[in-house]
Formats: C-alpha cells, structure tokens, sequence
C-alpha cells in the first residue's frame, strides 16, 4: 500500500529541486536590478513574421527583471494601412526600464512607394551613430550593477536592441562591416540584439551567440491581408 505522505515528501523534495522550487510564477513589482549572465549577441532574420516581435519579447522580458533595455528601431516602415500609431511604442512607454527611439521613416527604402531613398539611407547612418553612442554609453558603466530605470539610454543599458539594422545593412543603407564593429566593441556583458533582412547576415554570424532564421511557409498578406492594428503594427 503506498504511504501518500512518503509520495507527498518525495513530490516536494523533487519540486524543490526545479529552478522555480514549485512555485507558481507570481507579479512582482519592477525595482532596478541587475543581470548576471549578460553579454551575447542575438541576431533575428528571416522571410517570416515575428523577427521584430521576437526582440520586443526578450526586452519586455528582461525589463521585467528590472533591467534597463532600450529599442532602437531603424527601418520600419510598411504598407498603406499602417498608421503612425504602433502599438509597441504605446507598450514600451508604459513600462519603467525600457525605452524607444526610431531613426526610420515611412515606408520601405527601394520599394517605390514614394518614400524619399536619400533620406533612408542618410536615416540609417544617423542610427548607426546612435547605435554607437549608446554602446559608448554603456562602456563607461558597470552594467553588473542597477541601472536607474529612468535614466536615458545613453548613460548605460543592459539590453540594446537594434531592430531592422540587418535590413538597413543588407540593402546597403549601412555598411556590414559597421555592424560587425558594434558587436566587436560592445561592453562584455551588454546584451545585444539585432533584427532584420531576408537575406542571410553571415557578415556577423561569426560574432553572433544565437542565430534564428525566422522563416515564412504561410502568411495572411500572401493572399491579400492589410497590416492589423494590433498585430503588425
């Protein structure tokens, strides 16, 4: 006959032995913190949705933790339907630690929908100065220390995510080789995140600690589908 108790200790002795030590994950309020195992390098590219999304879920994630993160978006455009409203600003700005800053414009560079090239590229050069200045930023602090959730990215961030500087360096707006510098310079134990392009970046795979192909089989705007608030905007 099983003894229920025998089984119930044994069940909390195995429960102890998980990294949440069986509790059920709980809210807790945001205080500035800092990460202990900081530092790789992330890269988002692909045909597929997501690759954005993705990079937003780490630094929602990590400011969570209260750590501070900062977005840097370089070329989101899109279609028609989107508007100027995007639902991952409104997030970001309700959520103490983590900040954003585009250096884009409306819509997608050599796509002839009207938008000015010159002002793409000259765009995506101004964010690869920021992208710089941030990492400079982050160079001259402790990033194994808190970080003020509401100071501004310059003066240090945990996380930087660079979004769409893939797609920028692919169609040549910046230079690859300057990508691959923002990862060989950057401070050991930032965590940085790059997105972008449909193209393969093997300019910096080699630098890169995870490399995630985001890849399409299907997708809604294939046969039709406007940009949805809410979804892709």
């Amino acid at each position: 006959m099983t003894d229920s108790n025998s089984d119930e200790t044994r069940r909390d002795a195995q429960l102890k032995n998980t990294p949440g030590k069986g509790r059920t994950p709980t809210a807790r309020a945001i205080e500035p913190n800092s990460p202990e195992e900081f530092g790789l390098v992330s890269v988002w590219w692909g045909n597929g949705k997501g690759k954005t999304t993705a990079a937003l879920g780490m630094g929602f994630r990590a400011a969570g933790h209260g750590y501070r993160v900062h977005f840097l978006q370089f070329m989101k455009g899109g279609a028609s339907s989107v508007e100027d409203v995007r639902g991952e600003y409104n997030a970001i700005d309700a959520f103490p630690g983590f900040t954003y800053e585009t250096s884009g414009s409306y819509g997608w560079h050599g796509f002839l929908d009207e938008s000015d090239d010159d002002e793409h590229e000259a765009r995506a050069k101004a964010g690869l100065d920021r992208a710089r200045e941030l990492l400079w930023g982050a160079s001259g602090v402790s990033l194994d220390e808190p970080l003020a959730l509401d100071g501004e990215p310059e003066e240090g961030v945990h996380m930087l995510i660079l979004d769409e500087i893939l797609y920028a360096a692919n169609r040549g707006l910046v230079e690859p080789e300057a990508v691959v510098a923002l990862v060989e310079n950057k401070p050991p134990n930032l965590e940085l995140v790059l997105t972008g392009g449909h193209e393969p970046p093997e300019y910096v795979f080699e630098g890169a600690d995870l490399v995630t192909e985001v890849k399409k089989h299907k997708h809604p705007f294939d046969a039709g589908q406007r940009a949805r608030r809410g979804t892709e905007y």
